[in-house]
Order: C-alpha cells, then sequence, then structure tokens
C-alpha cells in the first residue's frame, strides 16, 4: 500500500500494449491536435483580423476558441509522448497541473457557452435592448466572470482532491487525470470530503444548463413567429451552431459521469472521455464556420490578402 506522500508519478492508461498501435493512436491525435489548432487559431485571427466582427457574439467566439486550445493542449500533447515514447508515466506535480487546467478550462467553456445563449436570447427575443444588454463593458465583465469561475471552480476541485491521502497504488485508468479515476485511488473514508464539492459542482452545472434550455426555448417561440422565411432562417443560423456545441459538450459529459455502472467498462470510458475531451475543440471551429457566412467571407479575406502581399 502507498499513500501520496510516497506518489512521485502516476500511471495513465494506454490505448494499446502493441507498438504499431501506439503510432497509430499518436498519428491520430496528431492530426486532431493540428486541426484544433489550425481552426480555432484562424478563428482567433479572423476575429480580431476583421473589425465587422467585434460584436457580442463573435467576442465570446474569439474566448472559446481560446479554451478550446487550452483544453486540448491540456491533455492531447501528453497522450501523444506517452505512445511515441512507449510509457505511461506523468509525474505527480504534471498529473495536478494537468487536472487543475483541465477543470479550469471545462468549467470556463462551460460558462461561455452558458453566457453566449443569453448572447442569442437577447439578439432574437430582445433585439431593441441587445446594445444596452450586452455593451462592451458588459461583455468583458461577463467573459472576465466566466475565466474566474473557472479558476476558483478548478482551485477548489484541485486543491481537495490531492489533499486526499492515496491508498490504492497509483494507475490512473484513463488517458489523462481525471479526478474521478482519481478518487479511487483515496482511502475510502476520505472519499466523502469530495461529496459536498460535487454537489455544488451539480447543482451549478445543472443551473446552467436549465438556462441553456429555458433560453432556447424562448428563442425557438420567437423565431417561429418571424413573418419571413429569410428571417427565420438568419436566427436559425445564428443559433444552431451553438446548439450543436452545446449538445456535443454536453451530452458527452453527462453521459460519461451519470452512465449506470452496469454499463461502465475502461474501453467505454476511454472512448467517452475521448469524445469530451478531444473533439469538440477541433470540431467547434468547423461546425460555427460551417454554419456562417461572415466567418467564412472574413477568411477567404483574411488568405486572400496573406497571398496579395505575398
Amino acid at each position: 500500500m502507498s499513500n501520496s506522500s510516497s506518489i512521485t508519478q502516476f500511471l495513465l492508461l494506454a490505448f494499446t500494449d502493441t507498438r504499431e498501435l501506439q503510432h497509430l493512436h499518436f498519428w491520430l491525435f496528431l492530426g486532431i491536435y493540428l486541426a484544433a489548432l489550425l481552426g480555432n487559431g484562424l478563428i482567433i485571427i479572423t476575429i480580431a483580423w476583421d473589425q465587422h466582427l467585434h460584436t457580442p457574439m463573435y467576442f465570446f467566439l474569439l474566448n472559446l476558441s481560446v479554451i478550446d486550445l487550452g483544453y486540448i493542449s491540456t491533455t492531447v500533447p501528453k497522450s501523444m509522448a506517452n505512445s511515441i515514447w512507449n510509457t505511461r508515466a506523468i509525474s505527480y506535480i504534471g498529473c495536478a497541473a494537468q487536472v487543475f487546467l483541465f477543470v479550469f478550462l471545462a468549467s470556463a467553456e462551460y460558462s461561455i457557452l452558458t453566457i453566449m445563449a443569453y448572447d442569442r436570447y437577447a439578439a432574437i427575443c430582445k433585439p431593441l435592448h441587445y446594445g444596452t444588454l450586452l455593451g462592451s463593458r458588459a461583455c468583458v465583465h461577463m467573459a472576465a466572470a466566466a475565466w474566474a469561475t473557472g479558476f476558483l471552480y478548478s482551485l477548489l476541485h484541485t486543491a481537495n482532491t490531492f489533499s486526499l491521502p492515496l491508498c490504492k497504488g497509483n494507475a490512473v485508468d484513463q488517458f489523462f487525470c481525471e479526478i474521478p479515476q482519481i478518487l479511487k485511488l483515496s482511502c475510502s473514508d476520505t472519499y466523502l470530503r469530495e461529496v459536498w464539492v460535487l454537489v455544488i459542482s451539480f447543482s451549478v452545472v445543472f443551473g446552467c444548463f436549465v438556462f441553456i434550455v429555458v433560453s432556447y426555448v424562448q428563442i425557438f417561440r420567437a423565431v417561429l413567429r418571424i413573418p419571413s422565411e429569410q428571417g427565420r432562417h438568419k436566427a436559425f443560423s445564428m443559433c444552431l451552431p451553438h446548439l450543436a456545441v452545446v449538445s456535443l459538450f454536453v451530452s458527452t459529459i453527462i453521459f460519461s459521469y451519470l452512465k449506470p455502472p452496469s454499463i461502465s467498462s475502461p474501453s467505454l470510458d476511454l472512448v467517452m472521455s475521448v469524445l469530451y475531451s478531444v473533439v469538440p475543440p477541433a470540431v467547434n471551429p468547423l461546425i460555427y464556420s460551417m454554419r456562417n457566412k461572415e466567418i467564412k467571407d472574413s477568411v477567404w479575406q483574411l488568405m486572400n490578402g496573406c497571398f496579395m502581399k505575398q
């Protein structure tokens, strides 16, 4: 038996023990990672470059892309490095940093997505008051609140998790350091210390989820009252990308953490963790660019401008 004072590293779950499949995992994750870097980086540069995109909706989208870059960079590079070097090890400090950054960025992303639902609600249901409700100062304050909330929430979780004595080894059944998997290594009588944090977390997450649902109920009611088909199409084009991103992010996390124990298995847990930690940052730029004519036009203008200078 070991305790947390004697643990200097953790052993992450490997996708496979076969060397050829480890190389395949490396190249697959590298492709996804580069796609995420390219897509989110292009959105950040385009929004910062194009003055016409300096609006609340794109300001929050820029924040989302910055978060996504950090979110996928927290887990994927270490997993790729472990595969290419045929190791499972991550240092104790590295594991704690990974937990902190992952929870911080996941919480900030969920907060930004909640704010973006409010932005869409104000734009469609309160168009005459939109400038007042989402002025530049209000947008900055809301974004700062999202980042600060994620930071404090992550600090609380990380400190609480790594203050627990770990008595059941150092093997983490996940490809990155995840709080539920680390808690499985703690002594049974100290596990209850995390319960109150989980209750608070669930209350906040559920509250944001209800807010998003209520916002979209009001949005769809308002859209269906728009007399022109072109107006309805424009309104749906503004909302559907955000709704798709929220659905992907929330559904995979909910299923991962609330699925019945009877269907739980290491393989399923591994697949679900990839779906909520790796896939969203890579596909979010694609979802927004496919449904958004303004972003596509700005990207083409930016690329044409770069080619003309050459």
